[in-house]
């Protein structure tokens, strides 16, 4: 490999642009081909990264030799077996989340990652969020004590989906947020869903989590609220903390709260409201973060955070979270 990598995009629908727009501005790549189907998809690209090639063709990108990778922005149900051709014909693979919508399928890009020699990496692009490496800093640190339980919304009036449901759409995001924090996958699932605008697709989930460790945690999914929100909060014995990405400063808060035996007494309990303290976070554009780290793996071959069986255990969850919605649904 040169020392800039040599990368093409395939899917520039939503997100694909701002991949193309992102590896294209980096020192580190050089930003090659571009591919979709859609003329109109292709041109209002080319607009943005006029240097790179145009095709509707992914075998192009495929079938050249000088090509280190390829990120793959294309719809979730090709998102599996697309990686498995970019691994199997030699290249690196970036992936948008969910890795697949099995985990049978998840299993099989992992394997063709390991059996190729080839990296693949999953866009779990909280993981490479300032506030959230940050999160994870403290969580680790011990500073919170013993963590008790957490607790995720991600809310908003729209975007409605035919082809997927809120758990689908939006869970990924945070359960790689919870995996990320705890280190560990949940013993215990339960889900609860409600179809309200189209029959058969839940507009709202709640998930519930319990890791082996004893860690709880809960998640509130919906298109159908009225309040945007996209929060975390973390409790734990000694003090709480919460990421909150829709404001534009504090996205981190630590609290120093919570509930200490009274001295005084036997067995009583007094709650403590202490200071409250937003760390300093770096303003970084987490996508731009996120790709740069797969460059940087690719250039010193090291493993990316979100690596394939990162992604695996998303889809696991996932999963057994489906299992137990439709469970629910015959309950």
């Amino acid at each position: 490999m040169s020392d800039r990598v040599r990368i093409g995009v395939a899917g520039l629908g939503y997100w694909g642009p701002n991949l193309a727009r992102i590896f294209n501005a980096l020192e580190g790549s050089e930003l090659v081909w571009c591919c979709d189907p859609d003329a109109s998809a292709r041109a209002h690209t080319a607009s943005v990264v006029p240097g790179a090639r145009m095709s509707e063709r992914i075998e192009d990108l495929l079938e050249d030799p000088t090509l280190d990778a390829i990120a793959l922005a294309t719809p979730v149900p090709t998102h599996a077996s697309l990686a498995q051709r970019v691994l199997e014909a030699g290249k690196h693979c970036f992936v948008e989340k969910p890795l697949a919508q099995s985990s049978a399928d998840a299993q099989r890009a992992v394997e063709a990652a390991e059996s190729s020699g080839r990296t693949l990496m999953v866009g779990h692009l909280l993981e490479y969020h300032p506030a959230v490496r940050r999160l994870k800093d403290v969580v680790a640190s011990g500073e919170l004590g013993e963590i008790h339980y957490i607790y995720g919304n991600r809310l908003n009036l729209g975007k409605v989906r035919a082809d997927e449901n809120a758990l689908w759409s939006l869970g990924a995001h945070d359960i790689s947020v919870l995996l990320y924090l705890v280190d560990e996958e949940p013993a215990e699932l339960a889900a609860r869903g409600e179809c309200y605008v189209r029959p058969g697709v839940e507009d709202v989930v709640f998930c519930f989590l319990r890791f082996p460790s004893g860690i709880s945690a809960h998640l509130h999914l919906s298109w159908l609220d009225p309040h945007k929100e996209r929060r975390f909060t973390v409790v734990g014995a000694q003090r709480m903390a919460t990421f909150d990405d829709m404001v534009a400063e504090g996205k981190l808060t630590i609290y120093d709260k919570g509930v200490d035996e009274d001295t005084r007494s036997y067995g009583e309990y007094i709650t403590r409201s202490g200071d409250i303290h937003s760390p300093r976070i770096a303003n970084a554009e987490p996508l731009r973060l996120e790709c740069e780290h797969f460059v940087e793996c690719l250039q010193n071959g090291t493993r990316p955070l979100s690596d394939g069986r990162s992604g695996l255990r998303v889809v696991r969850v996932l999963e057994g979270l489906q299992q137990e919605l439709e469970r629910s649904r015959r309950a």
